[in-house]
């Protein structure tokens, strides 16, 4: 009996202190994430009085600070996710929406955060993503008639982005195809003025060879000018040779008949 009661005794001595270091370790794990409940909501219902007041700003600041006191918490999260929409940080936005949708067990929180997911990508004119970030949400929540609007003008607005699209790839080739003809045609007028000059320089060319035998006809002319204004020299030369005989005679004959 003293043998099983010893036994006992060892056992529940055991059975102690297994359950001390489970608590240490346990506190030890609280005391590295403490979580201080009352903090967070204070802060919680704080920043959802200044997002009402539309002072999203100030609003973001509370949420961050309910986070701070419970790092997990969803309601804190999604509300900073909703603070930062309304400032338009949609980058930041959608990260935490998606700590929601990638951790929550609450399928309607998920839904409505699927549904932020939309309005923001919609908001960028993602249209193709705002759709399946739509259907997200309804899966999770059929009933949402909202969601099932945005979803239906989404899906408009990206027929109506890929028709323009598709409008603007047609103008694009039809742009480079003018522009290809009128690049060619540009080089139709340069190598036409290039055929051109080349035409007028063969023809100056033809021009200066005919006007070679004419500047030597030129000079023929001048030479025989010269031969003829020669020969009236010569001619005058010897008329007056003629005249000065002419004139010696007749004084010869003065004198004769004087002395006859």
């Amino acid at each position: 009996m003293k043998s099983i009661r010893y036994i006992m005794y060892f056992v529940l001595m055991s059975m102690t202190m297994s359950l001390l270091a489970q608590e240490n370790a346990q506190a030890v794990a609280q005391g590295e994430n403490k979580i201080d409940e009352k903090v967070e909501r204070n802060t919680i219902r704080k920043g959802n009085g200044l997002f009402n007041d539309k002072k999203y700003t100030e609003a973001e600041i509370e949420y961050r600070k309910a986070l701070e006191a419970n790092p997990s918490s969803e309601i804190a999260t999604y509300n900073l996710g909703a603070a930062l929409y309304k400032q338009q940080k949609w980058n930041d936005s959608r990260n935490e929406y998606r700590k929601i949708v990638q951790a929550s067990s609450d399928s309607l929180r998920a839904a409505h955060a699927w549904h932020n997911l939309g309005n923001i990508s919609f908001q960028e004119k993602n249209y193709a993503q705002s759709i399946e970030e739509y259907k997200n949400a309804l899966r999770r929540n059929p009933k949402d008639d909202e969601t099932r609007y945005n979803l239906r003008l989404a899906q408009l607005l990206l027929k109506k982005q890929q028709q323009e699209q598709q409008n603007q790839d047609k103008n694009d080739d039809k742009d480079q195809q003018d522009k290809n003809k009128d690049q060619q045609k540009d080089q139709k007028q340069d190598q036409q003025e290039q055929n051109n000059n080349q035409n007028n320089q063969d023809k100056n060319k033809d021009q200066q060879e005919q006007n070679k035998p004419q500047q030597q006809q030129s000079q023929m002319s001048k030479e025989n000018a010269q031969q003829i204004l020669d020969a009236i020299q010569q001619d005058e030369r010897d008329t007056q040779e003629k005249v000065q005989k002419a004139l010696m005679q007749q004084q010869k004959r003065k004198k004769t008949d004087k002395e006859w």
